[in-house]
């Protein structure tokens, strides 16, 4: 200590003989003070930078009509949504100063469409984080048509256009299975595993409801299926591709055994044991376009039905649509708006008697139940992902266009900036996004239609006052004369 402290003087004293500052002698009496301040000014320079990244993000939509998704209709509404997530949804919503808005008046509002099928819309293969492509055109296509979220190979993944950032959602929430009278061996395995896989998790579950000390290490699973555990444990969903009445019985009879609720892809003839179905709380993912002739040598009813949806949800099976076409960046018709896409073949499930409500949770939170988030998305409200669209008319409707698509409260689609639509119908200029509307007493030139030449147009001189330059400087020019 008195080393350091005789070391400390004698550097003191030495720079007072050079004749440098008391401040430089303060610093030096106290070894690496002059470093104090300097690293004071990094970290406060840090903490503005991490400020910077760390500020809340808000996005509000108001003046639409919001159909929620529950049921509910809020007319001339407001929706504040802060870092990605509806925070209000209502009326009397305040809005932060530095909130972006988008004026959705003369608009609905929907929960984002939820593609339980695709194919193409993130620009890659089945593996969604390895393979997407942001600013792919199926991507583009896909938001165009209200699809905000999309199930690819076994991946639920956001249509997040322009980012990579936090897009999948969920994977691996589906266990297939095969159960066919085609096969009886087949049958016959797939019950024996999970004849096995239902013995090991009664062990497992007593292994863990044991609070002795001496209960032993956990039972080994040497052997068992861990993918119908999982099923059985209600950690995954079966899924069964199946359209045959008997086949459709079998798998309802297996899962009322077994204790869990099926997915049936397909299910053509599923209309005709509805309520097998229904006690066996399976869900159906059906076309409503699919046709199929009945088998005319057999008594039975048989065959596709246009009513299987709604004669399904009549019976309390849970209905999920999909296209004829995964691939729902189609340019077929006019680039993807034709009677293939998403939208629509639910709205064919409604020529059939399904309501409207069920023909809209058929592509919004039935699949996202499927996939397992049905806490995020699928419905507009408080708390959920802002995921959104805002349409010019009833998102059922065939002549309905997105005019807005919102992920994680930013926007992802304008249908005003993309080449695809923006010459069908376009939105005038009141009712433009925010970055693309003239804002009124602005001057701003334009040309006329007859000689090209600019004009001014200043609002506060009242509309249609409106005189080329050159004509303006030839009277200047005379008033002088």
């Amino acid at each position: 200590m008195k080393s350091s402290i005789f070391n400390t003087g004698l550097l003191a004293a030495l720079l007072l003989g050079l004749g440098l500052p008391a401040f430089a002698m303060a610093s030096a009496a106290t070894p690496g003070a002059s470093f104090v301040i300097e690293d004071e000014k990094e970290e406060a320079k840090d903490e503005e930078s991490d400020e910077d990244e760390d500020k809340t993000r808000w996005y509000a939509v108001v003046g639409g009509d919001f159909h929620t998704g529950t049921g509910a209709v809020l007319k001339n509404a407001t929706m504040l949504c802060k870092d990605g997530k509806i925070v209000e949804l209502g009326y009397d919503v305040w809005i932060p100063e530095d909130a972006e808005v988008l004026d959705a008046t003369g608009f609905r509002v929907y929960p984002g469409i939820v593609a339980i099928a695709s194919t193409g819309l993130f620009g890659g293969g089945s593996d969604v984080t390895n393979t997407v492509d942001p600013y792919s055109q199926g991507m583009l296509l896909g938001l165009a048509s209200g699809i905000t979220s999309a199930v690819q190979g076994s991946e639920i993944a956001k249509l997040k256009r322009g980012s990579i950032d936090d897009l999948v959602m969920g994977s691996n929430f589906f266990q297939t299975m095969r159960y066919r009278s085609s096969t009886p061996s087949g049958k016959q395995e797939l019950r024996q595993k999970l004849d096995e896989a239902a013995a090991y998790l009664r062990t497992l579950r007593a292994w863990r409801a044991d609070r002795s000390k001496d209960k032993g290490k956990e039972p080994k699973a040497t052997g068992i299926d861990m993918g119908l555990v999982a099923v059985l444990a209600g950690e995954k969903r079966a899924i069964f591709r199946e359209d045959n009445r008997a086949g459709l019985l079998d798998i309802a009879n297996l899962c009322m055994r077994y204790g869990f609720r099926p997915v049936i892809q397909g299910g053509r003839e599923a209309w005709t044991v509805a309520d097998e179905l229904g006690r066996a709380g399976a869900t159906v993912i059906l076309t409503p376009r699919d046709r199929r002739a009945k088998d005319q040598s057999l008594i039975r009813e048989g065959g596709t039905s246009i009513e299987n949806a709604k004669i399904l949800h009549a019976s309390g099976v849970q209905v999920a649509v999909r296209s004829m076409s995964t691939g729902n960046n189609s340019m077929g018709g006019i680039a993807g708006r034709d009677v293939i896409h998403l939208p629509i073949s639910a709205s064919f499930a409604m020529r059939g008697g399904l309501s409207e409500q069920a023909a809209l949770d058929s592509i919004t939170i039935v699949p996202a139940r499927l996939a397992g988030v049905d806490h995020r998305i699928g419905t507009l409200e408080v708390g959920k992902d802002a995921d959104c669209v805002i349409t010019d008319g009833n998102i059922l409707n065939y002549a309905t266009f997105v005019q807005w698509a919102i992920v994680d409260g930013a926007m992802v689609y304008d249908k005003q900036a993309e080449m695809y639509y923006a010459h069908i119908r376009p939105r005038p200029d009141d009712q433009l996004a925010p970055e693309a509307r003239v804002d009124a007493g602005e001057e701003v030139e334009e040309m006329t239609g007859i000689d090209g030449e600019p004009i001014v147009k200043d609002a506060e001189e009242g509309e249609g006052d409106e005189t080329p330059k050159e004509e303006e400087g030839e009277k200047e020019k005379s008033k002088e004369d």
